[in-house]
């Protein structure tokens, strides 16, 4: 009988010891997530001093109140609430949707203007340059929301939405696709080239995004050793990078740019510091060039919109002391600031699955130009040309490019094109979905 309860009582210690002590049951629309962001904003956010000094969690409804309510409006515009997942996929390129962007011409024609490779758009074979007259049957103009922006109610970007697109195709054709929503990998390099012009190589280098490649340590992208590769082995003399619709992405990837771009005289020099908030000032750090590559250019020439925000103007403002730098289509976005994710210095953010992403530092380069909130100004301002593809010298923009390698000026006639858009797609987009915009 002793020996039965003895073994009875091992059982009942056995099945107790299997289960789980605190099962973590996430809840990230909790009042404690909430004090959680409050919490790791105090810490972290670059701003914190002009942070409200308590809050009552119960005063808001949800995750993105909170956020919102007290964020410094006058200058940020940027720190934003997701996953940890969808953080991380966004920023080696694993997307959900059709695949895409659009945008207007001076016409108020509603054109493709990017198409990533793998995409359920590209891989229908759709291209930059495409006229989309019609979406799910309704004309475009149908779209046009009071304020005179536009609601295209595609859907979310989950796999299975479905959305019918009628194109004025460049063959004079018209075709209506319907293309359902997917997972995919997308692309940085949306189109590269040598141009021979005066007796010059010229590279043409269309970037969409600074994305890592999955996997590498430390953080880079295959991508743009292969690109600067195809551009060493051309010999060019000249190179323009095209950021027109590049809305930001990894910082290590922007050093890795930097530093196949910069001159070997120049390695070691200062790229750029970051400064953080008072409490964090240990965290601050000086970046500097470390050449890669042979590529030896003195002059560098980008296209430029509003688009172009976050780590494409850290490019240029890094290099700007180093280079003859020539910007050409619009002005820039205007991000002097960064982030980083801080689930992994919060545990309650961590095991709830919520990733704040908040502005952490601001970026200066070697010559302490720090504050640009209203963008880069374009040295030449032209008009977009959507309804050309990728290389088509009719590509305004690409033309006026051209004739400053060339000339080291941009005619008349082309500046005469110049035209603001009153929709542009970067502000279709709030948080992550801003720094890599695509429907």
């Amino acid at each position: 009988m002793n020996n039965s309860k003895w073994i009875f009582g091992i059982l009942i210690l056995l099945i107790w010891s299997c289960q789980p002590k605190d099962e973590i049951i996430p809840d990230p629309q909790s009042e404690k997530v909430r004090g959680a962001i409050f919490e790791s904003m105090q810490e972290w956010y670059y701003w914190n001093d002009e942070l409200p000094a308590s809050i009552n969690t119960a005063d808001y409804s949800s995750n993105e109140e909170l956020l919102a309510a007290i964020l410094f409006k006058p200058l940020d515009r940027f720190s934003y609430l997701t996953t940890q997942s969808a953080f991380n996929d966004a920023f080696v390129g694993k997307n959900a949707g059709h695949g895409f962007g659009f945008a207007f011409d001076a016409a108020e024609k509603l054109y493709l203007t990017f198409v990533f490779d793998e995409s359920p758009a590209g891989k229908d074979g759709w291209q930059r340059g495409w006229e989309i007259t019609d979406i799910n049957g309704k004309a475009i103009s149908q779209y046009k929301t009071s304020s005179g922006g536009y609601d295209f109610k595609l859907g979310t970007s989950d796999p299975g939405i479905t959305n019918s697109f009628t194109f004025n195709l460049p063959d004079g054709t018209t075709s209506t696709r319907t293309n359902v929503k997917a997972e995919y990998q997308s692309n940085s390099v949306l189109h590269q080239e040598v141009i021979e012009l005066a007796g010059k190589k010229v590279g043409y280098w269309v970037y969409q995004s600074f994305k890592a490649t999955a996997g590498q340590s430390p953080t880079k992208s295959l991508e743009v050793d292969e690109s600067i590769k195809f551009f060493e082995a051309a010999g060019i003399n000249e190179l323009i990078i095209d950021l027109r619709y590049n809305g930001g992405g990894s910082v290590a990837v922007a050093e890795q740019i930097n530093n196949y771009l910069i001159q070997a005289v120049n390695t070691n020099k200062l790229m750029y510091t970051n400064k953080l908030n008072s409490l964090k000032t240990e965290n601050q750090k000086s970046v500097n060039f470390k050449k890669g590559g042979s590529l030896n250019l003195d002059k560098l020439i980008f296209i430029t919109s509003r688009g172009s925000a976050s780590a494409s103007e850290l490019v240029i403002n890094s290099l700007d002391p180093y280079f003859d730098i020539t910007l050409v289509g619009d002005n820039t976005f205007g991000k002097p600031v960064g982030s980083f994710p801080l689930s992994s210095y919060n545990s309650i953010l961590k095991d709830n699955n919520v990733e704040l992403v908040p502005i952490t530092f601001a970026t200066a380069n070697a010559e302490g130009k720090a504050e640009y909130f209203d963008g880069f100004p374009a040295d030449f301002a032209v008009g977009d040309t959507p309804q050309f593809n990728w290389g088509d010298q009719n590509d305004l923009r690409l033309a006026a490019a051209l004739n400053v390698v060339e000339n080291g000026y941009v005619g008349g006639r082309i500046l005469n094109t110049f035209y603001r858009p009153k929709w542009e797609m970067i502000d279709q987009f709030k948080g992550l979905k801003q720094e890599f915009p695509a429907y």
